[in-house]
């Protein structure tokens, strides 16, 4: 059986290959983008799509599994260029006025916010697609199916074309082809038990391929589905042995980017793969997202 072709653009984030990609499906009339990374690598995928013979005005839709920066920063560029954007209903007031969501990476990134991100241009209403949790969208011969699968961020989408599972964060990340996974787990959404719902429904969905956001078309999607569930239990079974000892921020960025160094050594990953998950995954990130997620399981006793 034939399956439609998924191209990989490598979005050379920071000058760093293999950790933040867009996907390019072609079809009769031009292309589908799954996923736009951010506005400051639009000069890369551009570059990406002219070697496979699309102009910016060949591609129709474009696929937003979150948005997240490095996944939809640059949709209302392509808006801007004819493209229909679909998201998850929850993401879709962000897109049309990010202002809220720009502040927000403003407070994290500081000055760095337009060197890392680029611009994020608002999308017209009129060329935004809600997608609802089953809904499948039909473009010009292909089908491709959404799932609502929160965790990473509540308004996360995966994406089911054919046998490949499009990802995004909930698959986790893995580079350069390597058996080790890591979870992207910022502020303000992170729920682990959602996580692993979601996990466990794209298993039973048994693509045979799958296609995390970071980064690559792997053909293991069974092998990866489960080696991300161990993963998760790992990381829970970490959380709730050092969260109650009510660490610092500083004390628990420090304790989670061990633990994570030590999962790297275990693993054998080579110097190129963990400078990888560090610029797609950076460990404070994560722990400044865990922090927050135990202390809305954990909340203060109220005072008096």
């Amino acid at each position: 059986m034939s399956f439609p072709p998924i191209f990989t653009i490598d979005l050379n984030f920071q000058n760093m290959p293999g950790t933040i990609a867009a996907y390019l499906i072609p079809h009769k009339t031009g292309g589908i983008l799954v996923e736009t990374g951010p506005g400051s690598t639009l000069p890369a995928l551009l570059s990406g799509l002219k070697q496979h013979g699309l102009s910016p005005a060949q591609i129709t839709d474009v696929l937003l599994t979150h948005i997240h920066l490095d996944h939809g920063g640059a949709a209302g560029w392509w808006a801007k260029q004819g493209a229909r954007i679909h998201v998850h209903p929850s993401g879709a007031p962000h897109l049309i006025n990010p202002e809220k969501l720009l502040n927000s990476a403003r407070r994290i990134y500081g000055d760095q916010m337009q060197a890392l991100w680029g611009d994020f241009l608002p999308v017209p209403e009129a060329q935004l697609h809600p997608i609802q949790d089953g809904e499948t969208i039909s473009l010009d011969g292909l089908s491709i199916k959404a799932f609502h699968v929160p965790g990473h961020a509540t308004h996360h989408i995966a994406y089911i074309l054919a046998d490949a599972c499009f990802a995004g964060d909930i698959g986790g990340i893995r580079v350069f082809n390597q058996p080790f996974i890591s979870l992207p787990m910022p502020p303000p959404d992170l729920d682990l038990s959602q996580w692993r719902q979601s996990i466990l429904r794209l298993q039973a969905l048994r693509p045979s391929r799958i296609v995390p956001t970071h980064f690559g078309v792997f053909e293991d999607a069974e092998w990866h589905l489960a080696k991300e569930l161990a993963t998760l239990d790992e990381i829970t079974e970490w959380i709730e042995a050092n969260l109650p000892r009510q660490m610092s921020v500083d004390g628990l960025r420090i304790a989670f980017a061990c633990f994570e160094t030590e999962r790297m050594q275990r693993a054998s990953l080579n110097p190129a793969a963990i400078e990888a998950h560090h610029v797609a995954n950076p460990t404070y990130m994560s722990a400044d997202g865990i922090q927050r997620y135990w202390k809305k399981l954990h909340p203060a006793p109220a005072s008096g």
